[in-house]
């Protein structure tokens, strides 16, 4: 057996090596490149799955929270598992493999989440993320921590932000199962992986039998939004928003009210973008990557109108946050439409009169938050048109015939207007006089009496100003 060199230390006692460990450390053999791809891709294939699964149920979910909290922890599964994707790629590996589904019961375990229903899902997410959280410290404390520092870093990275999702998914839980009933239901997911072995697949797998609950009938995504008890009157289409904002009679501040509901609003978006993630399959992960980045970017805008109708002392439930758009688009058109529409909203947004107008609009009301908000939302809108000339224009043969096919499937879904209302779903009742109030009184401010009295629909008109 060779001996150490003795008495061995650094220039001056400086840290060694670049601080990542101790010498002693180093000198342990740690994992193979085998060991360490193999552990990588079941971790892997735990965040693609946690990506496909919330993604998913983003538009099902009802509970305004939970929906906007699906789609922020696809995006964080999104980013990891093409970390992930790109370390494996690095590690003497092809072919890569990480389609694969690592063991039956694993993929099992993740086919049972995505079929729960309400609150066991949300049970069945916390079990997910604890085991991850697992495999995560396991991998890293058994790999060799200086020759496979780059794994190390970007899992330290993915276990702060998985602690984080747990801590989110544990106080969700608590509160939606007070009596702990998913319990059991949680043990059952738990045997599914001492099946596989775990996560990482580190401990001894078995032989038990694989039974299925709620994922013994096939899987179907519902592309149907659901919404919580607070959004009311969801096929109200009686106040044009964007007729107001560009009108010239209504000041910065009143517009800015306005521009909050729009933000709100587009908690469709996220709605509508899942499904078109759920109903394509085989495309390349980079789309899939890109696409949810913009499903939680559009989450945060929805949020961003929350947050501004709270701090100007509004109560967001009188406005009517209708989910027309997204419903339509999801029942009534496929998925290379849906993505048409949205491509052809973004270009819409891009000159003077989008999102630049707004952000002036939010300047000019001289209310900071506002122009936070709307700052934020124009740089985000900018990527989002580049992601979909990515992702979206190049099926196309040119910019052009792209927008003209988003531009036609539009026209397909408008207008409604006159037909829920004879089917009885709405009255197309105008809102806008009692928000506006409400916000006047919070202000200590008179109301405008133009805008008082402000009552077009989109009797005939889509939000892009268009007619039909």
């Amino acid at each position: 057996m060779t001996t150490p060199l003795p008495n061995y230390t650094p220039y001056k006692n400086l840290p060694p090596l670049a601080g990542l460990c101790s010498f002693e450390e180093a000198m342990k053999p740690g994992l193979s490149i085998e060991e360490c791809t193999t552990r990588l891709k079941r971790i892997h294939y735990a965040f693609k799955r946690l990506h496909e699964i919330l993604t998913a149920r983003v538009t099902s979910e009802p509970i305004y929270e939970l929906k906007t909290a699906f789609a922020h922890h696809a995006h964080l599964c999104a980013e990891h598992a093409t970390a992930i994707r790109q370390r494996v790629s690095e590690m003497r590996e092809p072919p890569l493999g990480l389609d694969e589904v690592p063991h039956p019961a694993l993929e099992v375990f993740f086919d049972e989440i995505r079929a729960a229903p309400n609150v066991e899902f949300v049970a069945g997410i916390q079990v997910s993320l604890d085991m991850l959280d697992d495999a995560i410290d396991q991998y890293i404390w058994h790999t060799h921590r200086l020759t496979d520092r780059p794994s190390i870093r970007l899992l330290r990275f993915a276990a702060i932000e998985v602690d984080d999702m747990r801590d989110y998914f544990n106080i969700a839980l608590s509160t939606l199962d007070e009596d702990n009933s998913t319990r059991e239901w949680q043990d059952d997911l738990i045997a599914f992986l001492r099946i596989a072995g775990g996560i990482s697949g580190l401990s001894k797998s078995s032989n038990e039998p694989i039974v299925r609950r709620y994922s013994i009938t096939p899987y179907h995504y519902d592309p149907v939004p659901q919404r919580d008890e607070r959004f009311t009157d969801l096929w109200n289409q009686g106040v044009n928003a964007e007729a107001f904002l560009y009108s010239p009679e209504f000041t910065a501040k009143d517009k800015v009210l306005m521009m909050l509901y729009k933000r709100l609003r587009e908690i469709d978006v996220p709605e509508m973008m899942a499904s078109i993630l759920a109903e394509t399959p085989g495309k390349p992960w980079g789309y899939y990557r890109d696409m949810s980045r913009q499903i939680w970017d559009e989450a945060r805008h929805s949020m961003m109108g929350e947050v501004g109708f709270v701090a100007l002392g509004v109560d967001w439930t009188q406005a009517r946050i209708t989910w027309n758009w997204s419903h339509r688009l999801n029942t009534e058109c496929t998925p290379l439409e849906r993505h048409g529409v949205l491509f052809f909203i973004e270009q819409g947004l891009m000159p003077k009169t989008g999102k630049r107008y707004e952000y002036e609009v939010a300047t000019d009301s001289g209310l900071p938050l506002a122009k936070t908000i709307q700052d934020f939302d124009w740089a985000d809108e900018v990527l989002h048109a580049q992601i979909g000339r990515e992702w979206y224009v190049k099926q196309f043969g040119s910019l052009q015939e792209a927008l003209d096919f988003g531009d036609k499937a539009w026209s397909k879904i408008t207008s409604n207007w006159a037909s829920v209302k004879e089917q009885g779903l709405t009255e197309h009742e105008n809102w806008w006089p009692v928000l506006y109030k409400q916000a006047c009184v919070a202000a200590n401010v008179e109301p405008d009496a133009k805008a008082l009295e402000y009552a077009t629909t989109y009797e005939g008109r889509r939000a892009d100003r268009k007619s039909n």
